[in-house]
């Protein structure tokens, strides 16, 4: 895994193999973050990286100029690494560990870009509890996105604050806003 930009750029970092993750393709993540750009100065926003596992997309808002970024996953070992790593790199990331479904009925945090990405074989109902949560608890700032990663087998698109799909190799990213 490597940041793409920002000041840490090109920078290589590796998971312990323990980890349950599957982090983010380098090509996915530019794409996505080539969308991003065009709408949001980074240094400007908050962030909500949900099952942040390695803390992939954290890192990159972080190298990004982020200072506000929440990153939260159930697993230990994750959020370990996630501080570690902040830390040797001096990255503004805030960790949570948390079952993502207990964090979002509780917090009262807002973002202007909350990301999800849950494990692949969930299915669509669970996908779209986090969808629904997001949205009934108010967490995302009015012109706010959030973006939930899943395979091309997953079908979010009947939502009703469904926006669109970006569709990279066999990973979607699609686009929920107000």
């Amino acid at each position: 895994m490597r940041i793409i930009s920002g000041k840490h750029k090109s920078r290589r970092l590796t998971a312990p193999k323990n980890l349950p993750v599957r982090p983010t393709t380098d090509m996915a993540k530019e794409s996505l973050f080539n969308i991003l750009n065009n709408t949001y100065y980074f240094d400007n926003i908050s962030v909500i990286d949900l099952f942040s596992g390695t803390g992939n997309i954290s890192y990159e808002f972080a190298s990004r100029g982020t200072k506000d970024i929440y990153a939260i996953d159930a697993h230990f070992g994750c959020i370990k690494f996630i501080n570690e790593t902040s830390k040797e790199l001096d990255l503004p990331i805030n960790t949570f560990k948390s079952d993502v479904y207990k964090f979002l009925e509780k917090t009262t945090l807002q973002a202007d870009v909350i990301f999800a990405d849950p494990p692949y074989d969930f299915d669509a109902e669970q996908f779209l509890k986090i969808v629904d949560l997001v949205f009934t608890q108010k967490l995302l700032r009015e012109e706010g996105v959030l973006i939930v990663e899943h395979s091309k087998h997953t079908d979010l698109s009947k939502h009703e604050n469904h926006s669109y799909d970006k569709r990279y190799g066999g990973n979607v990213f699609s686009f929920f806003e107000n």
